[in-house]
């Protein structure tokens, strides 16, 4: 029998004395058995992460930095093996895994380029007023404390280099919760870690089951929460801790905006083949997934059979196989969901223009129109491979469809108007607008984050890096200005 995967405490293994395995979500088999750290190793963690966070705050920069370098390398030379994993636990494509491998690698490059230049003061003069002759005020940012990072399962290693690449980068230490789903990822980055010089207790990767949270979420030790995942577990957070610093990125209900001045041939198929390829590429299991195609009347007709056309030609199968373009969702009960979802909006008189079978956890695919106001797919976050296309007159009236959503997370909006851009930045209640693309586009240095329900703070290696900490002044009496 094959040991279990260990978990990481104060940057040791170890393991505790219950287990779980976790299985691929395409065919069921093992992929491995994890270990369950016990009461007593969550506190030596959390103990650790607290009694060093002094000497952490004041590592020399080049430590974290060469630390984090490290990371990048030992990323790279493992990525193949890492991928592997990432699609076995996850079920994502192997072509969208090395991708996510390469993502976090530029995660780790830019928290180690972000390392050496943070925190290097800005110096304000005050004797712009009579009583502050000759001071000077001197800011510099410092660690809040030690950072708890819950990651998701649908990007189970960069949401999770997203956590602890810029808390190492600020000197904050972290305790890494990884998704019951996908823990191994994570881990694997834990054995990245434990091979640098960080000291022990800045950082810790825990396999703890969801129900034991709690306590975790509460201790007093960590101050500083950053949560990926569902609204109601976000705010059911956040809500429990309401003296706690929370970052919170709860996903969406992304919509692509192609308005009528996209009309050509060549424009409506570069439109329809993004729409097609973001709106399924993880399962749809994407916060930036699109999900609403707000289309122009005056080409929404045209982009229609396109759209569909595209969509067709995605390959659903076997995620390990190269070919494939859309693997099964995370769980069986995960399609489930999203099958009872479009049938409900089917019983509703939507239009089914492909798609909406489902085979195990895997999810064909699926287009719909007429999608009725009140049904669960017009209002909440499908995370599934499911979108809606919906014709409207003119830009007012789609920037109006998209805001009309209770979340805001990103839009992308297809025109060439350098003047419409700036409408659709200045209307568009979000969190991002991308132009020319989907909403799904997202690049790891850029502040990355949404308005109304989908969250507060922002991720991007420098804006987490400034969530993790805060400013403190300063100032110098009786000099020479």
């Amino acid at each position: 029998m094959t040991s279990p995967h260990a978990f990481w405490v104060a940057g040791r293994r170890a393991t505790g004395a219950d287990s779980f395995d976790v299985t691929n979500p395409y065919d069921g088999r093992l992929v491995g058995t994890v270990s369950v750290p016990t009461d007593a190793q969550v506190e030596e963690a959390v103990a650790a992460a607290h009694a060093v966070r002094d000497e952490f705050a004041a590592t020399p920069a080049h430590v974290r930095a060469a630390a984090l370098d490290h990371v990048v390398r030992r990323l790279t030379e493992r990525t193949e093996e890492i991928a592997q994993l990432i699609s076995a636990e996850n079920g994502k494509p192997i072509k969208w895994a090395r991708g996510e491998v390469g993502r976090a690698v530029s995660v780790f490059r830019f928290a180690a380029e972000e390392a050496r230049r943070f925190n290097g003061g800005d110096a304000q003069r005050l004797d712009t007023d009579l009583g502050g002759t000759g001071r000077l005020g001197l800011t510099r940012r410092f660690p809040r404390g030690t950072v708890l990072g819950i990651a998701p399962f649908n990007f189970p290693l960069n949401l999770s280099a997203h956590k602890v690449a810029p808390a190492i980068a600020v000197g904050a230490p972290i305790i890494l919760k990884p998704a019951p789903a996908t823990p191994i990822s994570s881990l694997i980055l834990g054995e990245l870690l434990a091979e640098t010089d960080l000291p022990a207790g800045s950082w810790s990767v825990l396999t703890v089951p969801n129900d034991k949270m709690p306590a975790l979420v509460q201790d007093e030790r960590l101050p500083v929460i950053s949560f990926t995942g569902s609204g109601p577990v976000g705010y059911a957070i956040m809500d429990s801790v309401p003296r706690k610093h929370c970052t919170l990125e709860l996903g969406g209900n992304g919509a692509a905006v192609v308005l009528g001045d996209y009309a050509s041939d060549e424009d409506l198929d570069w439109a329809a083949t993004r729409i097609a390829t973001f709106s399924n590429y993880q399962g749809g299991q994407s916060c930036i997934s699109v999900q609403r195609v707000i289309a122009d009347a005056s080409v929404y007709d045209r982009l229609v059979p396109k759209i569909v056309a595209a969509v067709e030609a995605l390959v659903t199968g076997d995620p390990a196989a190269a070919a494939t373009d859309v693997g099964p969702l995370v769980s069986e009960d995960a399609a489930k969901r999203v099958e009872s979802w479009v049938d409900e909006a089917v019983r509703g008189g939507a239009e089914l223009l492909t798609g909406g079978k489902r085979d195990g956890a895997t999810y064909a695919p699926t287009v719909l129109a007429s999608l009725p106001d009140d049904v669960q797919l017009s209002c909440e976050e499908v995370f599934g491979p499911v979108m809606s296309l919906q014709k409207v007159d003119g830009e007012a009236e789609a920037f109006a469809a998209v805001n009309s959503s209770k979340y805001g997370l990103q839009a992308g909006v297809f025109t060439h108007d350098l003047q419409t851009a700036f409408r659709a930045h200045r209307a568009l209640e979000v969190g991002g607008v991308i132009i020319g693309d989907v909403p799904s586009y997202r690049a790891d240095q850029m502040p990355y984050g949404g308005a109304k329900q989908s969250g507060v703070g922002r991720e991007g290696v420098r804006y987490a890096m400034d969530d993790y900490t805060y400013e403190r002044v300063l100032v110098l009496t009786g000099l020479a200005l």
